[in-house]
């Protein structure tokens, strides 16, 4: 058995028994019966719920594959129903993030159960293929093709996500209290990461040859600006940025789904973007990615060169 399947399985195997306690609680405590069925009869539920979630992923913990597609697909269903009951009748809120998160476990160990390793190749595929840009278009034409991009990836992902989650936060009654400083903390954050963004989107178009964006991205390797101390400064920014709108929004959930991003971007994004660095650029990038940190920023080796990520 590998690394991967034994994960899941131990995965399925918590989820059985945060299932089993979780439905002790709900029958002991009103309190937990109430901030997450809301006014939902708990027996009604629980005819289901029991055998189709917490007795399924019990299953799927002994490698019985049926049982892991039915433990998912319900708690896919459960937390879908839930999060539309919720936002109606603005109760049993943290009942829906609880199916949420279980959810995203359960998809991501059933993946690994049937194909051994999570999909995540689909992500680059289509018009997020990764792809160098025209080679014909000027440094003027890559700038003004980068800025298009950032208003409508910043527009959608910083502006329009983030209202619909606080928007959600609220109706779930699931928003925690915020120190009265924690707009214009947020302001400033937003403001200092907006610059590192646009900053590094302006080298990496003027110098690189190319746009942020996967299917025109830069034909040289940049290595200047920000990317002489970290690798990733639009990544960071994005991330940041993602948290600096949570703060001023008085939203834990948008600063949660900031670091969910940045978590999808470290694990899923970085390794497929790194492997056609490797690819296009060879031992340039190697010697980049030894000189310089992903996250962490640090003074690197003295060495100059053309640079991406």
């Amino acid at each position: 058995m590998t690394g991967l399947v034994q994960w899941a399985r131990a995965y399925f195997t918590l989820q059985a028994i945060a299932g089993f306690f979780w439905w002790t609680a709900v029958f002991a405590s009103p309190m937990v019966r109430e901030a997450t069925l809301g006014s939902l009869d708990p027996v009604a539920v629980a005819v289901f719920d029991i055998p189709l979630f917490v007795m399924a992923s019990a299953l799927a913990a002994c490698g019985a594959r049926a049982a892991a597609i039915v433990s998912a697909g319900w708690t896919c269903i459960v937390a879908l129903a839930l999060a539309v009951y919720a936002t109606v009748t603005t109760e049993a809120g943290w009942g829906v993030l609880c199916m949420a998160a279980a959810s995203a476990g359960s998809l991501t160990a059933l993946s690994v159960l049937l194909l051994g390793r999570v999909p995540t190749a689909w992500i680059i595929r289509g018009p997020f293929a990764f792809r160098p840009a025209a080679v014909h278009r000027t440094a003027a034409t890559h700038v003004v093709s980068t800025f298009g991009q950032i208003i409508l990836f910043w527009g959608f992902f910083l502006a329009v996500v983030p209202h619909v989650i606080a928007f959600l936060e609220q109706r779930w009654a699931v928003a925690l209290p915020f120190p009265s400083f924690a707009g214009p903390v947020g302001a400033a954050v937003l403001v200092l990461a907006s610059a590192l963004g646009i900053w590094s989107a302006v080298m990496m178009s003027t110098l690189g040859a190319g746009t942020p964006l996967p299917a025109a991205m830069p034909n040289r390797l940049v290595i200047a600006g920000p990317y002489r101390w970290i690798r990733n400064p639009m990544a960071a920014a994005g991330i940041v940025q993602g948290a600096a709108v949570g703060i001023i929004l008085q939203s834990w959930l948008v600063i949660a789904y900031a670091v969910a991003g940045s978590l999808v971007w470290n694990y899923v994004v970085r390794p497929l973007e790194e492997a056609d660095l490797k690819a296009r650029f060879g031992d340039e990038f190697e010697r980049y990615r030894e000189a310089v940190r992903c996250w962490i920023p640090r003074v690197p080796k003295a060495r100059r060169s053309p640079s991406l990520l």
